[in-house]
Parts: structure tokens; sequence; C-alpha cells
């Protein structure tokens, strides 16, 4: 069957619905830090800062669910494997929920090692345990709902994601109006409300993809449970590394005192929101590489590097201007805390270049995910966690909170750059060995 072309209209159609999913989900962070910042200290905002990071660095180790599923999925469907389709969903979902199930039993141990390397205070220490041991119960949603999240992306339903996010984030958002301005329940309300609201989400993600839980007899494929699991340990270690360097930023800040803790909390969400929506078009070329990478149609690959980062940059310029423009309003309406609030407004500059420098490294990596290219996502990610830890080491003494924010810009450069050089090998590899004929239907 002949493939589409791919057009800036199909782009855009894939897209917006991924971009307004993806905003869904960087509001889970926004509310939670908008909620504390109105009705909280600057303690409570510091805690849902550091919990927020640990239970991102937990979760998101697992990311791999995510992102494996979209690119297999999807390279499943440019060969025309239907029953690997469904193979692909079904394989992550059990992972999925057996590691969750994992992460709640191991909840104490992991709760007393996770919050000891943060420079914040005990009573900031306190609270965001507090908020650990609430959310902690919806990781095997969390999880599940990766492998749904992915197999959504890798099979084009774009609407369908946005649906699953919309359940899944207005839920938190009412949960958490109610616990903490109407419970005063504080942190540990948060995490109430985000763990129910994951599993409310999970339920309803079950419904829209009910048609690719059938059984499949390659459901236990040897050769393709290892190419799961081996592109999984790749992604892992590089999710792990990218998830180090955000834990580093936040304890980095951490150490110049609570006031620049929280303030850096409040900048997280604009940098959250700005990457969420900027990867929709980043999660459009995981799907259309990995059609075209499963189809080895280099040229088709190509067209879908283009188009994408093309409209990509448009709408970065377009998120970075009104940052600039409008994010001081956004701080003062919604962050209560005087210096919290001091420290937002003094850095934000910082945070509206961003959307520009990281679309580069954004997009490289819908890139190599679509074509499931582990071991450069890896190596890449290990490499630009080294180099910014050490510009961060070699600023911040003599900056303060403005080298902290420098070295965290670098991070996008140093990624951009270690992926970079990879690519060229990538592009030949779209043109190697035809793809696995389909597999006949039961």
């Amino acid at each position: 069957m002949t493939a589409i072309p791919l057009t800036r209209t199909k782009v855009l159609s894939l897209a917006l619905p991924v971009m307004l999913a993806q905003a869904a989900t960087a509001s889970t962070g926004v509310v939670d830090t908008a909620v504390m910042g109105l009705y909280g200290t600057k303690f409570d905002l510091g805690a849902v800062g550091v919990a927020a990071v640990v239970m991102n660095f937990l979760y998101w180790g697992f990311g791999f669910l995510r992102m494996s599923t979209t690119g297999l999925t999807a390279q499943a469907a440019g060969a025309e494997d239907r029953v690997e389709v469904q193979s692909v969903l079904q394989r992550a979902m059990l992972l999925g929920g057996g590691l969750g199930i994992a992460i709640l039993i191991l909840s104490p141990l992991l709760r007393l090692l996770v919050f000891e390397p943060f420079a914040a205070g005990d009573e900031v220490k306190s609270l965001a345990r507090a908020y650990f041991d609430a959310r902690v119960w919806g990781a095997p949603a969390v999880l599940m709902g990766y492998a749904i999240t992915g197999w959504l992306l890798g099979t084009g339903r774009t609407g369908q994601l946005l649906a699953f996010q919309i359940v899944m984030n207005g839920t938190n958002a009412v949960l958490d109006i109610w616990f903490v301005a109407g419970l005063d329940w504080g942190p540990a309300g948060i995490g109430a409300g985000t763990a129910i609201a994951e599993w409310t989400a999970l339920a309803f993600g079950l419904f829209l993809v009910r048609g690719g839980l059938k059984r499949s007899k390659d459901l236990f494929d040897r050769a393709r449970l290892m190419a799961l699991l081996n592109a999984n340990r790749d992604i892992l270690i590089r999710t792990l590394a990218l998830l180090f360097c955000f834990a580093w930023f936040v304890n980095s800040g951490a150490g110049l005192g609570t006031g620049i803790l929280a303030g850096n909390e409040v900048l997280l969400q604009f940098v959250s929101v700005s990457a969420f929506v900027l990867d929709g078009f980043a999660f459009v070329a995981e799907k259309e590489i990995g059609e075209a990478y499963g189809a080895r149609n280099r040229a088709r690959l190509i067209r879908a590097m283009r188009l994408t980062t093309e409209i990509a940059l448009a709408f970065a310029a377009i998120i970075s201007a009104a940052y600039f423009l409008g994010g001081g309003w956004v701080i003062d309406s919604f962050v209560a805390d005087p210096d919290a609030r001091r420290v937002a407004l003094t850095y934000l500059p910082y945070c509206a270049i961003i959307p520009l420098i990281g679309l580069p490294c954004w997009q490289l990596d819908g890139f190599f995910l679509g074509a499931t290219q582990g071991r450069a996502l890896r190596n890449a990610g290990v490499l630009s966690c080294i180099l910014y830890v050490a510009t961060d080491l070699l600023l911040k003494p003599g900056l303060g909170n403005g080298g902290v924010w420098l070295a965290f810009l670098s991070m996008y450069i140093w990624r951009a750059g270690a992926l970079g050089v990879y690519l060229p090998s990538m592009l030949a590899s779209a043109s190697g060995n035809p793809p696995r004929p389909p597999a006949q239907s039961p």
C-alpha cells in the first residue's frame, strides 16, 4: 500500500491535538503550583517542587514505555503488520502494570532514599514526603497509561490522546482545588488528587484502546520481546540521565535558599509547558519517521523531519514571545509569596528563550525515538548530562542563580549537539534491510 505523502496540513492536523494534550499534561504541574502558590506558603510551594521532581524522576525513568511503544507501533504500521501493532500495546501494558506494582511495594524504601540528596530544609522535606505518600498509589495507572499514550501516538489517534489527557488533567484540577482550598490538606492533597486522576484516566484509556486488546498469538514472541527490552534499556538510561539534570537544577537552586527554590519551581512550569507543547511536533515526527523507518523509505523520513521542524520553529518563536510579553503578568497573578515572585520575575528572561534553544534537541529526540535508535539516545543523554553538571559547577559559584540558569540553558545545546553527531548514521540505516513481512492475522 502506497503511503499518502506528508503535508504541512497533515502535520498540523496531527500535531494540534497532541499539543493540546501535551498542554493538558503540563497543566498538572501548573495547576499544582498555582494552587499551592495561591493557598500555601513558600514551604508548601517548595515541597511540591521537590516532590514533583522526585515523582517525575521516578515515573519518567519508565518513560521508555511511552517512547518505545510509539516507535515500535509506528514501525509495525509502516510494515503493514496489524497483529504486531496490537501486540506492542499489550506487551507495553503488561510491563507497565508490573513495574507500577513494584514501585508501590517498594515505596517505603524509596521514600527513605529519594529525598536525602536535596538541600531543602526539614519542613520542606516533611511536606514533600506527604505528597509522595499520597501520589505513589497511582504508580500502576501511570505506567500503564504511558503504554496507552504511546500506542495512540503510534497509530495516529491524536484526537483520542487529547481526550485521554483532558480526563486526567480535568480530574486533577478539580481534586486539587477541593483537597487544598476546600479541605486544607496541603501538599498531601495535591498528591492524592493526582493519584485519583491517574486511575480515572487509565479507566478511560482502556476504553479508548479496547480494539487493540485482543489476544495476539505473537504476544510473547521472543525476538520481539527482546527488541522491546533492548529499546527500553537504552531509552531508560537516556531518560534517567535527563531527569538527573532536572533534579540537579532543582537541588542547585535549593542550595541558594527556599525563595530561589520556589521561584525556580514557578519558572520550571513555563519550561514544562513549552516543552510539552512543542513535543507535539516531535511526537508527530516519531509516528511519521517510525512508519517511514518500518517501510525503509528514506525520502519519506527526511520529508517528515523537515516539515515537522519548520512548523515547530514557528510555534517556538510564538511561545517565546508570549513568555517575554505576558510571563510577568502570570507570575504576579498566581504567586502570592513575595520571595518566590521576585525570583521568578528576575529570571524569567532565561526561561523565555528556552522554547527556541530547546527545539533542536526535542525534534532530534523525536527523530531518534521514531527510528528506535536507543544507543544514540543513550550516549547523547549521558554525555549531555555530564557536560551540564560540569557547566553548573563552573558557573554557579560566581553567578549564583544566574549561573544555575545559564548552565540549564547549556544542557539543551549539549543535547542537540550530541544527537546531531548520530544523525547521518540514522539516515543511512533508513535505507537498510527491508522490513519484516507482516504476520498473518489469527
